[in-house]
């Protein structure tokens, strides 16, 4: 019989204490895994509607195979599944800064760590996402300058509510052209924002990018019985 409510593992961080746990929902009846980091909750699988469709949004802007894509933000492991289940995808760099969610996934402590370790197109990469959308090396460790024809981003709440002020930069014209040199042409950045579409940054998104849009993803929310709302903005760098 599983418990109604394990801690499967607590870690002291520099951001914080980190936390992953299990519980049993009394209302559907299912396991659900949460990751919080002190008073914020980062991902729960009670609610993984929006994140699965940024990364299916993102792909189906995408023609082709042979896609390579880095997921930045690894939390529970939905969006970099999503990724993974399209046959186009070659590979998948996950960029996380927690180690310590890192080590659920390869310890099986997370359900969808088993399925992303097994697949030989995808690796784990332990690093500061905004800090390495910043420098020249760009976003995969092993291979500096590496281009992709994906960026895909869940980390922060939205681009307005930030886990740490200095990622403020990301989200400036600045920092989204910088961006684009990590894409290939044709290559599409996607992100997921837990507020409403914000038409201050649609326009910014706008001024880099081609076809930008902000996607309201609806799914139910049976905690409070009523539909819920994320956004994905998406942006694609022109064609060559």
């Amino acid at each position: 019989m599983t418990a109604r409510f394990e801690e499967l593992d607590w870690r002291p961080t520099p951001l914080g204490e980190l936390v992953l746990r299990r519980r049993l929902d009394p209302v559907s009846g299912r396991q659900v895994h949460e990751i919080k980091l002190g008073d914020e909750f980062l991902m729960s699988s009670m609610f993984t509607a929006s994140e699965v469709a940024l990364g299916r949004l993102a792909l189906g802007r995408l023609d082709g195979t042979g896609l390579d894509v880095v997921v930045g933000g690894l939390g529970l492991g939905f969006t970099a599944r999503t990724v993974l289940e399209s046959t186009a995808v070659r590979s998948l760099v996950v960029v996380d800064a927690l180690a310590e969610v890192i080590e659920w996934h390869e310890r099986g402590l997370i359900p969808a760590g088993a399925e992303l370790t097994a697949d030989p197109r995808c690796r784990f990469a332990h690093g500061d996402f905004f800090t390495m959308a910043r420098s020249a090396d760009g976003l995969d460790p092993a291979e500096p300058g590496r281009r992709f024809h994906a960026v895909v981003v869940d980390i922060d709440h939205s681009p307005r509510h930030l886990l740490h002020p200095d990622n403020a930069v990301f989200y400036t014209p600045a920092g989204l052209r910088h961006l684009t040199s990590m894409l290939h042409p044709g290559g599409v950045f996607a992100l997921w924002s837990n507020d409403p579409p914000d038409a201050e940054f649609t326009e910014v998104l706008s001024k880099v990018f081609a076809d930008a849009a902000a996607e309201v993803v609806t799914f139910d929310n049976p905690l409070q019985q009523r539909d819920a709302t994320a956004t994905v903005y998406l942006g694609s760098v022109p064609p060559a």
